[in-house]
């Protein structure tokens, strides 16, 4: 995999179009309004420094907005993670093409989604997506117009979570706290969860260093055979 440095540099001007929020979730048919049960900042910009309490939910330089909603999901069923570059953008305006990296998803049990700031343990990656065959994960929600399809493993127990959806942009990854990583934590109460499983859990911020292969990478110029590291802890599986 070789782009050229010209390409390298003019991505990283690029910048119109370039951040992007998680603005809506979709759950049971719904697809619920703009910021109703998400913490949304006003500013789109990204979390670049991985020990911040900020990883967690996002936060200052982008400041988020409390919720007192919380949204029903199934357990076993897919929600709609839907990405945005503002709180005002269309399906057409996600983020800029440019930006390629990762999306993943975590969920934390939590006592009350309303008010848990969900820093420190109890996360557990549920979604992850790379590099296949030549296209990025960030490729195919920006093509599939923001939706990041999340599959909700149906062996949790049921209860109150915050669920993570993560977008990583890696065009500036080439020097350590390059990366641009973009999250918001949506507010959900699970049902029709079996509870057989207990995933291990991890804390945020932790998941990361900075110096991990898939946040520390210049993916201008990669020799082929390329395989990207995806970054964070195993995903969980039900049994």
């Amino acid at each position: 995999m070789q782009i050229s440095r010209t390409l390298a540099v003019l991505a990283s001007l690029s910048t119109g179009s370039a951040h992007t929020i998680f603005v809506q979730l979709g759950s049971g048919g719904t697809t619920y309004g703009v910021s109703y049960a998400i913490r949304t900042p006003s500013y789109d910009g990204p979390q670049t420094d991985v020990t911040s309490r900020n990883l967690a939910c996002n936060g200052p330089p982008n400041p988020t907005t409390p919720s007192d909603k919380i949204i029903q999901v199934t357990a076993g069923t897919n929600v709609s993670a839907i990405w945005r570059h503002t709180l005002e953008s269309g399906p057409n305006d996600v983020m800029d093409p440019g930006h390629k990296g990762p999306i993943l998803a975590y969920l934390k049990k939590v006592t009350d989604a309303k008010t848990d700031p969900g820093v420190g343990d109890g996360w557990f990656k549920i979604q992850e997506g790379g590099y296949s065959n030549g296209v990025w994960a960030t490729d195919t929600v920006i093509n599939n117009r923001g939706i990041q399809t999340i599959p909700i493993p149906e062996c949790i127990a049921n209860g109150q979570y915050l669920l993570r959806a993560e977008m990583i942009a890696l065009h500036g990854a080439r020097s350590v706290n390059g990366a641009q990583l973009y999250m918001e934590c949506a507010q959900i109460n699970i049902t029709g969860g079996t509870g057989a499983a207990s995933p291990k859990t991890y804390s945020i911020p932790g998941i990361y260093k900075a110096t991990d292969p898939g946040l520390l990478i210049d993916i201008y110029n990669t020799k082929a055979p390329f395989h990207y590291v995806i970054p964070g802890p195993p995903m969980f599986t039900c049994p």
